[in-house]
């Protein structure tokens, strides 16, 4: 931002709509705003969510300009995301306010959570002492807040006993923070048992999630361990403190991968994707930007959550055609998740059993702007066949057990045509 736009007050806002550019807007006495506030501005006859951004503004008379009605109480959007914005707005030549607009999908996460109503053991003993109130007071007597139905729940005892024991002012009101959308992912939960090939693959992915920007290309067949792989270079990355984003297709984001995601550190990640009720949407998204999440599993518009400390992204099945999107502003998540990753300087994972042939190129060529290998994980087995009619195949090679097998088929399948063929005709004969 300019000296002159600073000691006039005025400042550039990006707003959510197909302009080439920031609009211009005058700064109250008294309102503190930055690059990167999200703030409520006028735009024509109803309000709007917008970015203060850092772009020079317009040489006019503050007084001439509408002002901005609020800032809110919210994280504001990281240096490294505006220039994401600007440099996704360039590529795909799209309107930058668009490219904005994905980063503001949760207009009611811009407003920290309401707390929740709590309540805590203020001493005494209840008039008459019951086995239900012995368990209740057991769990209140250690000064933890607790919410009623928590704490009714934790005690096996019905909300009309924490009821009675709080009319008779054995406990007091008090405000408990929101509780986290899912538990804090933990590293060395359980450890996943590796083949040799599989610990080289992960140490060179653990190695990266440590550094600076690279691109790697996670290549192996479908069943040789690639998740487990990377979930190696994810516990990397949640040691290190910084947050981890796994693009997924939503098809594939299913309850499977969420269990194995907890098998191995102990939680769930976020979910982010269109069937996330719009009460769980704001939630992710607010935790995501205060840094209290450090883990999400979602679909390609994950990708444009504001997120607080990013040190990872893995691009799950990166050659699946549903991370393009076709509507409004055209991108391919998988690339821009490169960019992404270049712009904040953290590395990227792209993991898949067909890589995209871009992909493929890169890794094999060594692209002098990212650091590729494909590490090959397992291989493939040959398809089961019965020992008696394929040990001499099996001793050929996998070819000739795959052959073997097809000839086989084909001559069951001639024989039960045959058979078919002649009970019709002797059906026609009668």
């Amino acid at each position: 931002m300019s000296e002159d736009s600073s000691r006039n007050r005025i400042v550039p806002v990006l707003v959510p709509m197909p302009a080439e550019r920031p609009y211009s807007y005058a700064v109250p006495d008294g309102m503190v705003v930055g690059p990167g506030s999200i703030v409520r501005v006028p735009l024509g006859p109803r309000e709007v969510a917008g970015i203060v951004w850092d772009t020079p503004t317009d040489r006019v008379d503050a007084k001439k300009l509408r002002p901005i009605s609020e800032v809110f109480d919210c994280p504001p959007l990281a240096d490294a995301d505006r220039r994401f914005v600007d440099w996704v707005a360039a590529y795909t030549l799209s309107p930058p306010g668009m490219v904005a607009r994905m980063f503001l999908r949760a207009p009611a996460a811009f407003d920290p959570e309401p707390p929740l109503e709590g309540l805590v053991f203020a001493g005494g003993e209840p008039e008459r002492a019951t086995a239900a109130r012995a368990r209740v007071l057991e769990l209140a007597r250690d000064g933890m807040a607790w919410t009623r139905s928590g704490l009714a729940h934790a005690a096996g005892v019905s909300l009309t006993v924490v009821d009675g024991l709080k009319a008779q002012g054995l406990f007091e009101a008090v405000k408990i923070p929101p509780p986290p959308v899912v538990a804090a992912p933990d590293p060395a939960y359980a450890t996943a048992d590796l083949t040799l090939d599989q610990r080289d693959a992960a140490g060179t992915l653990s190695d990266k999630a440590r550094g600076g920007f690279s691109v790697t290309l996670l290549d192996g067949v479908t069943g040789s361990g690639k998740t487990e792989v990377y979930f190696e270079a994810i516990a990397a990355a949640v040691k290190a403190g910084r947050q981890v984003l796994v693009l997924v297709p939503e098809i594939a984001l299913t309850a499977a991968f969420l269990d194995r995601f907890h098998d191995r550190f102990g939680a769930k990640p976020a979910e982010w994707h269109s069937d996330l009720s719009p009460r769980m949407r704001e939630r992710v998204w607010r935790q995501v930007a205060e840094g209290r999440v450090r883990v999400v599993a979602g679909a390609r518009s994950a990708l444009f959550l504001p997120f607080n400390d990013l040190g990872l992204i893995v691009v799950d099945e990166e050659h699946d055609p549903a991370y393009k999107q076709e509507d409004r502003v055209y991108y391919s998540a998988r690339d821009m998740a490169v960019v992404r990753g270049h712009i904040g300087g953290f590395p990227v994972v792209l993991a898949s059993a067909t890589p995209a042939v871009e992909s493929r190129v890169n890794a094999d060529q060594g692209d002098t702007s990212a650091s590729c290998c494909r590490p090959v994980l397992r291989k493939p087995r040959c398809p089961t066949c019965a020992p008696s009619t394929c040990a001499a195949a099996r001793r050929r090679g996998a070819g000739s057990c795959l052959r073997s097998c097809w000839a086989r088929w084909k001559r069951r399948s001639r024989a039960a045509n045959r058979r078919c063929s002649s009970s019709t005709a002797a059906a026609m004969r009668r």
